[in-house]
């Protein structure tokens, strides 16, 4: 007997959901074509006014939007010139969005291509150890470089401010934007250039030698780009520190005979209380030891297993009898029984994964320090705003592909079916029978394509042979850059360890003798005459004035003092008496 179709909790009124995907896109395509690029000018640009950015950011798109309106208008005219077409409003509507689409869907499945099979892999590696260290070490070497790199950039850029901001004196009518220029400046820039302000030099008799006004705005874009940069490449390369450290802490604790997870520097306690009274040494090390490379490989082989459902649902959903795309099969299966939750979950399942796959490559995407999203909040305004235009133009096709996928795009499957209300939007794209019936079903086949070269690693390859240094087990160059980021990582944990150990010294020392109470200390003192007498002629012995008191503090003392390294030590923090150690005495 035919099962009876209730109506699901979740369902929402005819003429709902037109509205609402008409907004979303809509809007969508007004960021991604017209605002977003415009502020991505206007965030670049080192106008030092609201109307100076908007000019500079209006010049730079002059040449962008005019392209798309001189395109627009050529077509146009052919339209109205040529008998043949005789097109209404909608039908050149569907056109714009048949063009945006199909720019959108060819970036779609160079991107789909590269995550279907990195994410899988990144995952597997995920629990190789020593894979994830010689990784690290390989990143640490080339960011020393990049760091080494924003610090002599930064060190040019603040000479030109130097120069400029002691040629352009207190009375010039620039030095409102020397000061703007100064206040991008880190502080101890700041402090070393100084403003000369007692100077009275009267800037009209040397006019010529003076900088302009559009000189000065490219400075001010100069000086915020090679800040950021540089600041950028301080606070990723403490990150890298510390995960290098951590999984070298990890390699040494697979061996511990106790199961306890030794940390060899000082862990940040977790601002979670809960998390900080479960998370104990011992669940620390079988988690990190022993279950969470088991876990990566579970999850890498269930992310293996949807990559290859995708593949063959993109090379295959176009075929209608039979059905072969597997995402279909499975929403035709629950729409037999009016499962509404099951069908709910799988298509938010499906479109989860192809959403992960698409735009975590967004996110590993590197051109050069042109456009890349660094985390930590390290990444500028302009690759935000580049980032949020990928995504614009790229959620439409997205969309569109997994209703192909599942067939419930009523050119796919060619059943006369009530359509989406995504893809009443989208308009009939009969308009355009080539796009529709050719480029949307065998174009998403290139995949396969992709997803092989990306196994292989060929785009890694080529650009290791273009003098990019990637990371490769058999490179010759990647082995000289491991044994460059383990040495820098060996320096910087040596001079940290150093750095604890003084301060555990210091901290020792005030425990130990910081809170003696000062009667005491002057009652000892001043009972035997003779002995403080001798510790006064007796430089060498400071510490003998307390011999009577107590032997075997001056045995522990003298003990702590022979422990000290010589690398460790501090004139601003060590006097030469150990007893001015403490301030209070």
């Amino acid at each position: 007997s035919k099962q009876k179709c209730f109506k699901p909790w979740s369902y929402i009124p005819n003429g709902i959901m037109p509205v609402f995907w008409r907004v979303v896109y809509w809007t969508s395509q007004f960021l991604t074509w017209i605002l977003l690029p415009f502020m991505q000018s206007y965030a670049r640009s080192g106008g030092f006014s609201i109307t100076g950015k908007i000019k500079t950011a209006l010049i730079e798109n002059a040449i962008y939007y005019g392209t798309y309106l001189l395109i627009f208008g050529a077509f146009l005219i052919y339209v109205a010139v040529n008998p043949n077409f005789n097109l209404q409003w909608n039908q050149l509507q569907t056109i714009g969005i048949a063009a945006a689409n199909t720019w959108g869907l060819f970036l779609l499945v160079l991107l789909l291509g590269y995550g279907l099979v990195e994410i899988p892999r990144s995952h597997w590696n995920g629990a190789k150890r020593g894979y994830l260290l010689m990784k690290t070490y390989f990143k640490a070497a080339k960011l020393m470089t990049e760091k080494a790199d924003a610090e002599e950039n930064l060190e040019d850029i603040m000479e030109e401010v130097r120069k400029v901001s002691e040629s352009i004196k207190y009375n010039h009518p620039l030095r409102k934007c020397v000061d703007t220029i100064l206040k991008k400046c880190p502080t101890e820039y700041q402090e070393r250039m100084g403003r000369n302000m007692d100077d009275y030099e009267d800037f009209d008799e040397r006019q010529n030698s003076y900088p302009s006004e559009k000189s000065l705005v490219k400075l001010h874009k100069q000086v915020i780009y090679s800040v950021q940069r540089h600041r950028r490449t301080q606070v990723q390369w403490e990150i890298l520190l510390e995960q290098a450290f951590y999984l070298e802490d990890v390699a040494k604790n697979e061996t511990s005979a106790t199961r306890q997870f030794v940390h060899t520097f000082r862990p940040r306690e977790p601002e979670n209380k809960i998390i900080q009274y479960f998370y104990t040494p011992t669940v620390e090390w079988y988690w990190e030891c022993l279950l969470r490379p088991w876990f990566y490989r579970v999850l890498a082989v269930v992310l293996a297993t949807f990559s290859v459902i995708v593949v063959w649902s993109e090379c295959t959903f176009f075929s209608t009898k039979p059905v072969l795309s597997l995402f279909a099969v499975f929403i035709q299966l629950a729409e037999k029984t009016y499962n509404y939750i099951y069908i709910e979950m799988a298509c938010f399942l499906t479109i989860f994964f192809l959403s992960i796959c698409v735009y975590s490559t967004v996110f590993r995407i590197r051109v050069f320090n042109y456009y890349y999203l660094a985390s930590h909040h390290q990444t500028d305004a302009y690759s935000l705003l580049f980032s949020g235009m990928l995504f614009c133009r790229l959620t439409p096709p997205l969309c569109l592909n997994f209703l192909g996928l599942t067939h419930m795009d009523a050119t796919i499957s060619h059943k006369n079916t009530q359509p989406t209300a995504y893809t009443s939007i989208m308009g009939s794209m009969k308009v355009l029978s080539f796009i529709a019936d050719g480029f949307y079903i065998y174009y998403p086949m290139l995949v396969v394509i992709l997803c092989i070269a990306t196994y292989f690693s060929l785009g890694t390859r080529c650009l290791n042979l273009l003098g990019f240094q990637q990371f490769m087990g058999d490179s010759e160059m990647t082995s000289d850059l491991i044994d460059e980021g383990k040495e820098l990582i060996r320096r910087e944990k040596r001079n940290r360890q150093r750095q604890e150990e003084g301060e555990n010294r210091r901290r020792e020392w005030k425990e130990r003798y910081g809170n003696r109470d000062d009667s005491t200390r002057n009652r000892v003192v001043h009972t035997d005459q003779k002995e403080s007498s001798f510790s006064e002629t007796n430089t060498n012995r400071p510490l003998s004035k307390y011999t009577r008191s107590n032997g075997r503090t001056e045995r522990d003392r003298i003990e702590l003092l022979q422990d000290a390294e010589p690398l460790d030590f501090n004139a601003d923090a060590i006097s030469d008496d150990p007893l001015e150690l403490d301030s209070g005495r």
